[in-house]
């Protein structure tokens, strides 16, 4: 038997505890609770123990005289040359702990791109699909950094089938599908007109059959638990992240020289910072890159001065901000606000597929990853599922954190409970998006529930700043009808449909994405 430790300490209980763990030789030397590769520590007796270490000790000496001790201390600590952790929180081993697949292995799906969905959540669907398939065996092979891949045996199968998972960035996931090295590509952000144009040839990346949102994610702007600083605008953020402002004195904090921390390029959670908060402006070159997102998210936790950006799961051990723009409230990225994408740097994760994959088992993956069933683990890993449960509905006195509140619609959500999530729809039009339509789904098999038959429909629209006030309370109305329209078809008869215009902006109106945010029907329920 092998004996070990895990080093994962504060994203593992095992590690917490120091618990000491026995693998047979040859096994796979990896923490089961997390699975980061182990830390050896001493053996079955003393004589042993003290054998063993004064071997330990003449190889250390000749592994430094080569040059070596270095990768020595890697061995024997289990992290990354750049004193990083595993690129997720208790996730895939490190390279180290790469192993070889099986000869006779079939790769039934191919993933490509995204980190921040493909480090821990792709896996976890991975196997809970293979499972749901019916697969034996059902097991994580570690491969290159940041990729893995996800073996089970299928009935009446003697080989085992294989789903690939590289996460090496949003970008790389449209690239990938483009030379036919993926199936499904992940993305942390939409797909951009040139990356679209350039897979045209594949279909319309954006229409219902290829563009897929799997779950939701708050770009969480993160500092040390002890700096005083609750909140910022977006255009402080921006001022921050670009240098113009350098001391934390500058936005209300105690004085000290702020220090930058930010995702590497490739990182679709960069992409989306850049769209949400540069708006084309250069990230400061002072900022210190990672393509891990633990490390990052550790390394702000331990700097007092410290800001970055990050993913909610990667929140951690640091402080959340509250986030505002324009005149829209300051939000946490919390579950509620995030599920509604009113929380102004809320994001959708996206799977991407050709609209006509030959592949049957892409749209099996993707209807598995949308269901309830998928969307449960979308949950679990850390983000925002979709699916429409009884403990999210909320009050109005938990869902609305606006005053000044228009008169009507102060009267109509009283004694009213909101849905979370809206309806949102492409600029000047009522045309539901990809995400509203399964979302219509979802909201009529949430009305089904015997619980809630009885219940009163409300559908409360809302529009950008483009255009004069009359035109945009009309709009808003006629988006509230479209999306009546649909759920008559459905056998839901909404009680009341009603538009607010412009009035109670999410987001800024000065920016496309904050007018999308802006441009949505809320959905509430009353007795």
């Amino acid at each position: 038997m092998q004996t070990g430790i895990c080093t994962n300490i504060g994203n593992c209980s095992k590690a917490d505890s120091g618990e000491k763990m026995q693998v047979p030789v040859g096994g796979l030397f990896v923490c089961p609770e997390c699975n980061r590769e182990l830390a050896r520590v001493g053996g079955t007796g003393a004589g042993t123990h003290g054998n063993r270490s004064a071997l330990v000790l003449l190889l250390v000496a000749l592994l430094v005289f080569a040059g070596l001790g270095f990768g020595i201390w890697k061995l024997f600590s289990g992290k990354k040359p750049d004193g990083g952790g595993n690129g997720q929180p208790g996730g895939i081993p490190s390279k180290s702990s790469k192993q070889d697949l099986p000869a006779d292995v079939e790769t039934i799906l191919r993933l490509s791109g995204s980190n921040t969905i493909g480090s821990k959540l792709a896996p976890a669907l991975a196997e809970e699909f293979l499972k749901a398939q019916g697969a034996q065996d059902v097991r994580r092979i570690p491969g290159d950094k940041d990729e893995v891949t996800v073996v089970g045996t299928l009935s009446g199968q003697s080989a085992p089938s294989a789903i690939t998972i590289k996460a090496h960035g949003s970008k790389t996931a449209f690239e990938d599908l483009g030379a036919d090295k993926a199936d499904i590509g992940m993305a942390s952000r939409k797909i951009k007109k040139e990356e679209k144009e350039s897979l045209a040839s594949l279909g319309d990346m954006t229409s219902r059959a290829s563009e897929n949102v799997v779950g939701l994610d708050g770009l969480a702007v993160i500092v040390n638990q002890a700096n005083s600083v609750d909140a910022l605008s977006d255009q402080q953020i921006r001022d921050i992240f670009t240098g113009k402002i350098t001391d934390w004195s500058q936005v209300g904090g105690s004085s000290g020289t702020i220090k930058l921390y930010a995702r590497d390029d490739k990182s679709g959670t960069f992409d989306t910072f850049k769209e949400l908060v540069l708006h084309g402006e250069a990230l400061s070159s002072s900022a210190k890159r990672f393509e891990d997102s633990t490390e990052l998210s550790n390394e702000v936790a331990d700097d007092v001065q410290g800001i970055g950006f990050i993913g909610m799961p990667y929140i951690l051990n640091a402080k959340a901000l509250k986030v505002s723009a324009g005149s829209s409230v300051p939000m946490k990225p919390t579950v509620l606000t995030v599920k509604t994408e009113d929380y102004l740097l809320s994001r959708r994760l996206y799977l991407y597929t050709a609209p006509a994959s030959k592949n049957t088992w892409v749209r099996r993956f993707i209807e598995f990853a949308l269901s309830n069933e998928g969307q449960a683990i979308v949950d679990k890993i850390g983000f925002v599922g979709q699916a429409i449960t009884k403990d999210v509905i909320a009050t109005a006195e938990e869902a609305v954190v606006a005053t000044n509140l228009p008169p009507d619609y102060e009267r109509l959500i009283r004694n009213a409970e909101r849905v979370p999530f809206n309806f949102r729809f492409s600029s000047g039009s009522d045309t539901l998006d990809t995400k509203a339509i399964r979302d219509l789904g979802r909201l009529v098999q949430f009305m089904s529930d015997r619980n809630y038959q009885d219940r009163e429909v409300l559908l409360l629209g809302f529009a950008d700043a483009q255009g004069s006030e009359d035109a945009n309370k009309e709009l808003s109305r006629r988006r509230a009808r479209a999306v009546e329209s649909e759920l008559r078809g459905e056998g839901i008869r909404p009680a009341v449909i009603d538009g607010f215009g412009e009035e109670l902006p999410v987001a800024s109106n000065d920016t496309e994405d904050g007018r999308d945010k802006n441009r949505r029907v809320e959905v509430w329920i009353r007795r």
